[in-house]
């Protein structure tokens, strides 16, 4: 089977930017599925289901989310209904799901959305629960298995990886929405700390730069906002799973005004 996973899509430029490229990336590279972290895609916070069932109609097939699941309030009524994950590690009783097993092209894969600890909101281990979740989704017969990881701390996502490798087939970090440049290949499974934002990408991570200044500059709170007209970026990961290791990987960037960046994972 072949992955494709784009990181935070923030905001109508995300959006757009999905609509314009991902079609045809995925009859160009023969992708059979495509995940995407949307906790963002709404004006920058949260997710409506206006732009949830947008997006599935642009060739998205299931959803993660992270620290913004709940910004808008009529998704969580369908959480349990739609392919649209929360974090896995959220405490017990919270609506929704955090893993989702699927069938892609006669095989199973699990789908496992995980929040990290550093400078985030309350949540139980990600260590621990993530070793739960792998176990829980290879019950259900998964033999491939993704983990979108929604964290701040890059030091986070290299442990859970060192944890886990070879056990799962691929984990991807998002959250920062600053592409890192460390996709590898090593035991079989992918490594990528995060993919990057899909949206502006001459603000500051996908809003207008005064906002965050301003913060940085007094310490007081001023609300974020999507540019209307920016230079906007799209990434995606691809990844080849076969029995259950990833074989191949390689990330895309596509920028609206240069020509677009494909990267080749380290295999170690």
């Amino acid at each position: 089977m072949r992955i494709g996973f784009i990181g935070d899509v923030v905001g109508r430029p995300g959006r757009d930017m999905i609509n314009s490229y991902l079609r045809k990336l995925k009859e160009e590279f023969n992708i059979d599925f495509v995940i995407a972290n949307t906790e963002n895609a709404s004006h920058g916070f949260g997710l409506s289901i206006k732009n949830a069932n947008e997006l599935f109609g642009m060739g998205i097939d299931v959803m993660t989310g992270g620290n913004h699941t709940w910004d808008r309030k009529d998704i969580i009524g369908v959480l349990d209904i739609l392919p649209i994950l929360r974090p896995y590690n959220l405490p017990l009783g919270v609506v929704g799901r955090g893993s989702l097993v699927v069938e892609v092209n006669g095989s199973k894969l699990g789908i496992i959305n995980l929040m990290g600890h550093f400078s985030m909101p309350m949540c139980d281990n990600p260590f621990i629960k993530a070793k739960e979740a792998v176990t829980f989704v290879k019950e259900q017969g998964a033999e491939a298995v993704f983990i979108d990881f929604h964290a701040e701390s890059t030091s986070e996502k290299a442990a859970l990886f060192a944890m886990l490798k070879g056990e799962i087939s691929a984990i991807v970090g998002t959250h920062t929405h600053i592409g890192t440049d460390d996709l590898k290949i090593d035991g079989g499974t992918l490594f990528l700390s995060d993919i990057g934002l899909s949206g502006c990408r001459d603000g500051v991570i996908g809003v207008d730069k005064e906002a965050p200044l301003n913060r940085f500059l007094t310490g007081l709170p001023f609300a974020f906002e999507i540019p209307k007209d920016c230079k906007k970026i799209f990434q995606m990961a691809v990844f080849e799973i076969q029995g259950g290791y990833c074989t191949d990987a390689f990330k895309i960037k596509i920028y609206d005004d240069k020509p677009r960046v494909i990267t080749k994972a380290l295999c170690e």
